[in-house]
């Protein structure tokens, strides 16, 4: 237990350093939805919802969309890139090898899902992006891309993960109509 609560302070100095805003922030809140979600949710589980966005935190390895085609084939390279990261970390932590491999393995699935265990880490983060990443990366990146980004978020989500971003109240007007559009469009 020590190594692994040694290796989810090495992961938090790691996303600190992020050049994202909401990175660490997106971390701890996955975690903390990883918990509501599975409140018996073990290690790999954990460290992998707490590591999934990590490579965003190492500049000059991180993924950028820019370099893919596609949406989706830009967040399966990303997610392949932060399991690569997470790995050695857990290793030099001492982190069990089943646990580190189940963890990786989370981390390279959690954009898709797949199994109930990566599906679960997936509502977890897709939960989060809208409970804490919306309104920062809507500030950054505007309505429209904000909406496209949040239509992509919301239509992967199973049915028990929507319905509570249903419930995700945004005290800011604007976020709280893109969020009802995106909703709106996804039940049309």
């Amino acid at each position: 237990m020590v190594s692994v609560d040694y290796a989810k302070r090495k992961i938090r100095l790691v996303i600190a350093d992020s050049r994202v805003p909401e990175d660490p922030r997106h971390a701890e809140n996955t975690m903390e939805w990883m918990l509501r979600l599975e409140p018996d949710a073990d290690d790999a589980l954990q460290l992998a919802a707490l590591a999934h966005d990590i490579d965003r935190a190492i500049e000059g390895t991180k993924v950028k969309g820019a370099d893919f085609d596609n949406y989706d084939a830009f967040k399966a390279a990303h997610a392949r890139k932060g399991a690569e990261i997470l790995r050695p970390i857990l290793t030099a932590c001492g982190v069990e090898r089943d646990i580190v491999d189940e963890a990786c393995r989370l981390v390279e699935a959690h954009e898709v899902g797949g199994d109930p265990r990566s599906d679960l880490l997936k509502d977890a983060d897709g939960i989060s992006y809208f409970d804490v990443n919306l309104s920062l990366y809507y500030q950054r990146e505007g309505w429209a891309e904000a909406k496209r980004r949040s239509a992509w978020g919301y239509r992967r989500l199973s049915s028990r993960a929507k319905k509570i971003v249903k419930h995700i109240d945004h005290e800011d007007k604007e976020l709280a109509h893109l969020l009802q559009e995106v909703i709106h469009s996804a039940c049309a």
